[in-house]
């Protein structure tokens, strides 16, 4: 009886360690959770290069905190995508409030999510980016859960960015440790990470474990994620995110 109240105190002690963050952020209301979406900043970043003014093709991934309450535990990841000569952008992305969720459309690449500003992930053009395109494409065609979404573990719409990553050879980004449902894996427990340069292992994206050249280490427990970067030196911490050197952006730091 002792061992599981010890067992049960643990449990608790760790969760409530866990959600320090994002209950700081909720506290200092450092995330937005009362104004209505349709007020709230959809203004381009300056990110993305006019698609009027650059012909290459161009790949980018940006990242966002999520809209309201979700902000102070995740983010929202996209992706865009320009063919070499086009003159606009196509995101790629799951909404929870479509079906099917996977969502293909012309729009502005680099706009804030909702009041919250985007970061870029990753940034691939020419060839690179061109070969990458279709690929993309094929792969959001072929998301095996259309259909359905769940905010958490997943598959929510960083399970979609994570999953598009591993079918695209060539196309590795550094998720952030907020982005969660990136460690949501289909038909198994064994992947690849997003970055390509290291494997995770996870059950149902509740309990899990990476190990990664980029990602460095991280853990996974109930969907909340904390870890550290060796390589450029960072703690990774719930909801509050990347404190120390910033990732590295894949496709234009390479």
């Amino acid at each position: 009886m002792k061992t599981l109240l010890r067992w049960l105190l643990s449990f608790v002690a760790l969760l409530a360690l866990l959600l320090v963050g994002p209950v700081w952020l909720l506290v200092t209301n450092q995330v937005a959770t009362d104004a209505h979406w349709s007020s709230l900043d959809r203004t381009s970043a300056g990110f993305a290069p006019d698609p009027e003014a650059y012909s290459e093709a161009v790949v980018q991934v940006y990242s966002a905190r999520a809209y309201s309450w979700r902000g102070a535990f995740g983010e929202h990841i996209w992706i865009a995508t320009k063919a070499e000569n086009a003159d606009s952008y196509r995101l790629h992305q799951v909404l929870s409030w479509r079906q099917p969720t996977v969502v293909s459309s012309i729009d502005t690449p680099d706009r804030a999510w909702f009041g919250n500003p985007p970061t870029l992930l990753a940034d691939y053009r020419g060839e690179a980016a061109d070969q990458m395109i279709p690929k993309i494409e094929a792969a959001a065609t072929d998301y095996p859960h259309a259909g359905l979404y769940r905010v958490w573990p997943g598959p929510n719409s960083n399970s979609f960015i994570a999953w598009v990553m591993r079918e695209v050879p060539g196309f590795e980004v550094t998720l952030p440790v907020t982005a969660i449902g990136k460690d949501y894996i289909f038909n198994g427990v064994f992947a690849p990470t997003p970055s390509g340069t290291g494997y995770q292992f996870s059950l149902g994206g509740v309990i899990g474990v990476m190990l990664a050249l980029e990602e460095g280490i991280e853990v996974n427990f109930l969907g909340l994620s904390f870890g550290f970067d060796i390589m450029r030196p960072a703690l990774k911490l719930p909801g509050i995110g990347r404190l120390g050197k910033p990732a590295r952006v894949s496709g234009r730091d390479d």
